[in-house]
């Protein structure tokens, strides 16, 4: 008959080999989750509930426009702070709430300077549907969040997050991998609509830290076209343009979370205005945007 004391005796090493299988196959499991740069990294977005992240946009666009023979330049800065909170999955995707932390805006132009009012969307809240490679499925809410603007009337602030977090690619990716993937914004306010169809080529090109968190860095080539109409003072216009950009971004591929971008591009176009004193205006608008997590 075995000795049950040599039994368990016996049993000990068989319960560290299998306690220590287990731990590494739990390592491996974890690791598989962004998977390897050798083989390929898996980029996905990863947000526990009730996880807040604090994001701070800031933006810059010059536009110049050529009537009648005469230069007229215009300066816009924007700064948006918002927090996006994870509610949840759904179907795969997550649940996210955007709340508005504080916005503000600042125009130069020959008719003087201009900052509208935005108290009115400050402290606001939308849902937002976001898939795990970043595609924004669904804003909820978010059109009936608006503010006046002094020559467009009321502006929703919805066109400011339909593409605000970059596409990942859908498949392991290794250093230099490329992969393509297309945004669509329309811009509506009481006067105008305007859409910007939007196509990006990423690479990823390396790692870099970013604030204390490892991250890959992503570079995307951006072209895209603009089209859109509206009125202002009495004068109905057709708007189209075409566009060139260079997006630079950063992804904490561990944690799946969006760290920072910066976004230049240039739009070439036309405004042709109808209407008894009808003419072509030609347009160039030259932007550059950060986005950065701040906490």
């Amino acid at each position: 008959m075995i000795n049950r004391q040599n039994l368990r005796r016996g049993s000990l090493p068989v319960l560290v080999v299998l306690v220590v299988a287990f731990l590494a196959g739990c390592a491996v499991k974890k690791g598989d989750l962004w998977g390897d740069p050798e083989t390929g990294l898996i980029l996905q977005y990863r947000m526990p509930v009730d996880q807040i992240l604090k994001y701070h946009s800031s933006g810059e666009m010059n536009q110049n426009i050529e009537v009648m023979g005469q230069s007229i330049d215009i300066e816009a800065n924007t700064k948006t702070a918002f927090s996006v909170k994870a509610k949840g999955l759904k179907e795969d995707n997550h649940q996210l709430g955007i709340t508005i932390d504080s916005m503000s805006i600042s125009i130069v132009s020959p008719e003087g300077d201009l900052s509208p009012d935005l108290s009115s969307v400050i402290g606001k809240s939308f849902d937002m549907t976001l898939s795990p490679l970043g595609k924004e499925l669904e804003l909820s809410g978010a059109e009936s969040i608006q503010y006046d603007t002094p020559s467009e009337g009321k502006r929703s602030i919805a066109s400011d997050f339909q593409a605000i977090f970059p596409n990942l690619a859908g498949r392991p990716v290794k250093i230099g991998d490329t992969w393509t993937s297309t945004d669509t914004i329309t811009e509506k306010s009481e006067s105008n609509e305007i859409q910007i169809n939007k196509e990006n080529v990423h690479t990823l090109k390396g790692f870099e830290t970013v604030d204390g968190m490892e991250c890959v860095k992503i570079t995307a080539e951006v072209t895209g076209t603009l089209q859109g109409a509206g009125e202002q003072q009495g004068m109905d216009f057709d708007i189209e343009g075409e566009m060139k950009g260079t997006d630079t971004w950063y992804f904490a591929y561990k944690e799946g979370i969006f760290v920072k971008m910066i976004s230049t591009a240039v739009v070439e176009g036309l405004i042709e205005v109808g209407g008894p004193q009808g003419m072509s205006i030609p347009m160039i608008q030259e932007f550059k945007v950060e986005i950065k997590l701040t906490k």
